[in-house]
């Protein structure tokens, strides 16, 4: 497809070709109709697949003309990087200097801010929370603007600034609205649906890499939030005969000991800690011990400060929080000789983001595993219980999994999580 495709304006196409961009990505092609005939969009993709420019172009083409005094763009953004990389984007394309352009960040002091967008200006490309206060304060006029964009929304939910992103939207209410995000889930859709039309366009792109590696069976489990991610490990443990020898790796030591504390040690040896940071918990200096031993079933690994580890030879790896570094994580991952692993990740909401990043560096999706149904998952926003009952406290020293089920649970053909995951493992070996 060429440039024309996406009936830019002479001037655009010719600085694109400039650019060498001379063929439009796929989330141009699918997202440039419908965001300059008007529709609000919410676009899905990957890091490199041309969000950045596909926003910068439809705002130059939108607004046509400049130099009006309240600002006609709101480009909203996660940091002073992004504001930075967004005005090179359009210094890139808007060649003839067309529209005044203003970055609105942190670095900048509020009343000089608050004079450069009383002075003039075109399109605003802030951080939420620095453009919030400007409209507290009456500086920044949302009642022009005819385009409000959120780029990199995962990222802005990642640091909690999805408040200023609803309030600002809001009081734009004559704008069109256009979200780019990577990812979709729970805190995304309950960011965008007070500002979003009903007949939104939800576009996605899912470019992914060519197969860098042979990787071993990936397995995802997506959870709310920590406490659910221990009760699930709780659960999948609980059986023994499937998950016999596991190493489950944590970014902290501090994190280490709190999925030690956490399960119910009946046997001593059964749960361990590597190099654990007090002398009485039960544990190993040298993981080769672990798999020497047989009455040691679960290693618990804090990957600070940890120098290369030889799991071969261990069945199950569980990553039960995503490494800082990904590099980290595709390491132990990368399948060696012939070798029948199975890689477990645990994910929230906001660590989607680096799972994504994962499996576009291994050229390779993650199977999304289907929630346990009797696993019991955490409401961080519930109000505290009431106390328990001595039968109710009973129950809860059975591990922090366990839960009565409901009526509707008490199935004979419920399998065991440990039986599902074996199941989805061996349909993937194509095993009987």
């Amino acid at each position: 497809m060429s440039l024309d495709k996406l009936k830019l304006s002479k001037p655009l196409v010719a600085a694109m070709t400039d650019a060498g961009f001379l063929t439009p990505k796929e989330i141009q092609a699918k997202t440039m109709s419908r965001i300059l005939g008007g529709q609000d969009v919410i676009a899905v993709g990957p890091e490199g697949a041309g969000k950045t420019t596909t926003y910068v172009l439809a705002t130059l083409m939108k607004l046509k003309y400049a130099f009006e005094e309240a600002p006609r763009a709101l480009i909203l953004v996660p940091d002073a990087d992004h504001v930075d990389h967004v005005l090179e984007q359009f210094k890139l394309l808007n060649r003839n200097n067309t529209f005044r352009i203003l970055g609105i960040d942190s670095r900048g002091a509020v009343d000089t801010q608050m004079n450069e967008i009383t002075d003039g200006c075109d399109i605003i490309v802030a951080v939420p929370d620095r453009a919030r206060a400007l409209y507290l304060k009456l500086a920044l006029n949302t009642n022009k603007i005819q385009l409000f964009i959120v780029d990199n929304a995962e990222l802005i939910i990642k640091k909690g600034l999805q408040l200023p992103v609803v309030e600002l939207a809001k009081s734009a209410y004559k704008s069109q609205h256009v979200v780019f995000t990577e990812v979709m889930h729970e805190k995304f859709n309950h960011m965008v649906s007070p500002f979003m039309k009903d007949s939104t366009a939800t576009i996605e792109v899912d470019e992914i890499g060519e197969k860098q590696a042979e990787v071993y069976q990936q397995m995802l489990y997506q959870v709310p939030n920590f406490r659910t991610k221990l009760n699930l490990l709780t659960l999948l443990m609980s059986d023994v005969e499937f998950f016999d020898k596991v190493v489950v790796f944590v970014n902290t030591r501090l994190t280490a000991q709190t999925v030690y504390k956490n399960f119910n040690h009946t046997n001593d040896e059964e749960f361990t800690i590597y190099r654990s940071l007090f002398f009485d918990d039960k544990g190993y200096d040298d993981i080769e011990d672990f798999k020497e031993n047989p009455n040691s079933r679960v290693l618990i690994v804090a990957n600070e400060n940890l120098e290369d580890l030889d799991i071969t030879g261990i069945p199950f790896i569980i990553h039960l929080e995503l490494p800082e570094q990904k590099e980290t994580l595709i390491q132990r991952i990368v399948k060696h000789g012939d070798e029948e692993v199975v890689a477990i990740t645990f994910s929230t909401d906001i660590e989607l983001i680096e799972v994504k990043k994962i499996e576009q560096a291994i050229g390779q999706r993650m199977d999304v595993m289907e929630l346990p149904d009797d696993l019991k998952i955490v409401d961080a926003a519930s109000k505290p219980k009431k106390k328990k009952s001595e039968e109710e406290e009973d129950n809860s020293e059975r591990g922090a999994a366990f839960h009565e089920k409901k009526a509707s649970n008490l199935k004979n053909y419920n399998y065991s999580a440990g039986t599902k995951a074996k199941m989805t493992y061996k349909n993937k070996k194509g095993l009987s």
